[in-house]
């Protein structure tokens, strides 16, 4: 994935092939907010640009920027897999929350 950050929020950028541009949508926010740019140093202008707008708006209204994450979400998989990382989990003395958290921080890692 081809990531964008600028103070602090992330945006994800994609090809339009349509436009013959580059689309960033921000991300983590309460609310929509995109840009485009033909290159590089037109996607960051347009991103602060974007940004900027967004915050402005949500401070005039009142209105949280960032999305709420409150740290728990439901994850449904097959059950053969839960029962194996039950067993991985209790084979490394650790708990099948711990055990899909430190998984999770790995792909984040990897993908970064």
């Amino acid at each position: 994935m081809n990531t964008m950050t600028l103070e602090g929020y992330h945006a994800k950028i994609e090809y339009d092939a349509e436009l013959d541009t580059f689309r960033g949508e921000i991300l983590g926010l309460n609310g929509g907010a995109d840009f485009y740019g033909r290159n590089p140093k037109e996607l960051r202008t347009e991103f602060w640009k974007s940004l900027h707008t967004f915050l402005e708006v949500c401070k005039e209204k009142g209105i949280e920027p960032r999305r709420h994450y409150s740290g728990k979400f439901n994850l449904r998989i097959p059950p053969d897999l839960h029962e194996q990382l039950a067993i991985t989990a209790q084979v490394r003395g650790t708990s099948v929350n711990k055990l899909a958290q430190e998984a999770l921080q790995k792909e984040i890692a990897n993908a970064g």
